[in-house]
């Protein structure tokens, strides 16, 4: 009740619908936005600011994208992840062209065909033993540019950190994007937690992106604290051209784009989207240090950013799952993805840990 009359004095009629001391491990999505963030849409309101782009905030991150990525990169704020990948996938492919990806690749797993359906894109997909590509793996798929039988392989995606919570080091980036760039294909990287990759790598996001080669990439802002939106950065204006035009045909323009945009600038003007990525991998790494001291439960991968995988019996997995949120990564092989994000306390861990030392000696 206290709640509720703080938020009607607030000046709202809209009433809580959940429980806000409920936490998971299922996404970093299922968090809420960061204060900050929500301070920053709140400056952005008032008054009347130009539709669809033109407006001082996108302007001023233009300023601030070149400041991370370079004096030639142009960014175009989108609604969403999956709408960021399609529309930079189309922008490097022809309409008989082809993607290489690994077979755990969002754009392939987690996306509803919308790369196949909307971007009318063949995905090439390669099976990797950590979510990794390298050159040896592309060159897989990376032939038949004469066959007309063939969708001609004209882009790599890539994606960092990857979808197994593992990590490209800026050398292994560049080494794919030279391989690629060798065979006439543009590199793509899905950003979806490209904070989380920069604030575990320790270095500047331009040594494994505009540096290493990359073409275009996805930038995330949802998983890292933000309320809606993301964008895609083009590093390469003069190969990668109409990308206003791509955005609009994608349904993926915003009309308000203002409050995109500064959403953005609260993240990245003073650095607050590395420190909340850093805190949200620090507590993947508190989660995995405890889980390995529990017998019974295996860590499936290097814990390198804000995920933890691991393997545990099906029964235990099923009780936890009544007490916390979180998902089966493959049922079948009783494998789980633990999810960390910008809020998770280590109490937040801590009881996790309990209640799960609790289902495995029962």
């Amino acid at each position: 009740m206290a709640d509720q009359e703080a938020l009607t004095e607030a000046g709202t009629a809209t009433r809580r619908h959940h429980d806000p001391a409920i936490r998971g491990f299922a996404s970093d999505n299922y968090a809420g936005a960061h204060p900050e963030v929500l301070a920053a849409l709140a400056v952005a309101n008032g008054g009347h600011q130009v539709a669809y782009g033109g407006d001082a905030y996108t302007e001023h991150l233009q300023v601030i994208m070149r400041d991370l990525f370079g004096p030639r990169a142009e960014a175009f704020p989108v609604f969403n992840g999956t709408g960021a990948n399609v529309v930079s996938l189309q922008a490097v492919t022809d309409r008989w062209g082809a993607v290489i990806c690994a077979d755990s690749a969002h754009i392939h797993v987690d996306e509803g065909g919308a790369p196949e359906r909307v971007g009318s894109l063949k995905l090439l997909t390669v099976p990797t033993p950590d979510g990794k590509l390298s050159p040896e793996l592309i060159d897989r798929e990376a032939y038949g540019w004469d066959d007309e039988h063939r969708a001609m392989p004209q882009a790599v995606s890539i994606t960092q950190s990857t979808e197994l919570g593992t990590l490209y080091t800026p050398d292994e980036i560049a080494a794919i994007c030279a391989h690629a760039h060798e065979r006439g294909m543009k590199v793509h990287l899905d950003g979806s937690r490209l904070a989380n990759a920069a604030a575990a790598l320790g270095v500047p996001v331009k040594a494994f992106t505009t540096d290493a080669g990359v073409d275009l990439l996805s930038f995330g802002g949802t998983k890292n604290g933000m309320v809606f939106g993301e964008a895609v950065v083009v590093l390469d204006p003069d190969g990668i051209r109409h990308m206003k035009h791509l955005r609009k045909l994608s349904m993926q323009l915003a009309s308000k784009m203002r409050f995109v945009s500064a959403q953005f600038e609260a993240l990245l003007a003073d650095g607050l989207w590395l420190r909340s990525a850093a805190h949200a991998n620090a507590m993947a790494q508190r989660l995995a240090a405890g889980v390995r001291g529990i017998d019974g439960v295996e860590i499936l991968y290097p814990v390198q950013a804000n995920g933890v995988f691991a393997r545990l019996p099906h029964e235990v997995t099923e009780r936890l799952q009544k007490r916390y949120r979180f998902y089966y990564w493959d049922e079948a092989a009783g494998s789980v993805r633990w999810m960390c994000a910008f809020d998770t306390t280590e109490d937040d861990v801590d009881g996790f840990l309990a209640a799960l030392r609790e289902e495995m000696t029962r």
